[in-house]
């Protein structure tokens, strides 16, 4: 299928670079997640705060990254790559789904109430990390206000040809 004179782009899930890149991301991201883990373990029937502090550190980075990815400009090259690479590799395979789910049901078996607040309360706390890495990203693209009435020559904007030469 072509468009114009150009044959279509293959879709980017079947493009042998992004899929090497989200493979070498994931590897990263997941062999860091297991030293955290192994690294500190926590005790059968309590709260396994180390996971929890990876999802949550996991959610508060990709807001961060695709915010400040998506105010860079549209999701194309580099910063395609860098999504792929670090929002989908490293961060997908930082953050566990699969360990809160089975933490969950682990300490359901000594404390449901435990097991329900943990669970409920890593869903909750992941978005409202998320939405904290939204906001920081959105305060690291601010840029000062420009004062239109202002004379300062180094105000102006030099790919207008304005202000001092």
């Amino acid at each position: 299928m072509t468009t114009g004179t150009r044959p279509a782009r293959r879709p980017l899930h079947l493009r042998a670079r992004s899929i090497g890149l989200v493979a070498l991301g994931g590897t990263l991201g997941t062999a860091l997640r297991e030293v955290l883990a192994l690294s500190l373990p926590a005790p059968a029937g309590t709260v396994p705060w180390t996971v929890l502090g990876i999802n949550l550190t996991g959610s508060a980075l990709l807001g961060l990254l695709l915010e400040v990815l998506a105010r860079r400009g549209p999701d194309e090259g580099r910063r395609n790559d860098l999504r792929l690479l670090v929002g989908t590799g490293v961060l997908g395979g930082f953050t566990t789904y699969s360990a809160l789910a089975v933490d969950t049901v682990l300490l359901a078996g000594t404390s449901p109430v435990l097991a329900l607040a943990y669970g409920l309360g890593s869903v909750v706390a992941g978005l409202a990390a998320a939405a904290l890495g939204i906001v920081a990203g959105r305060a690291l693209h601010r840029r000062p206000a420009h004062d239109p009435d202002s004379t300062d020559p180094t105000d102006a904007d030099p790919r207008r040809g304005e202000g001092a030469s």
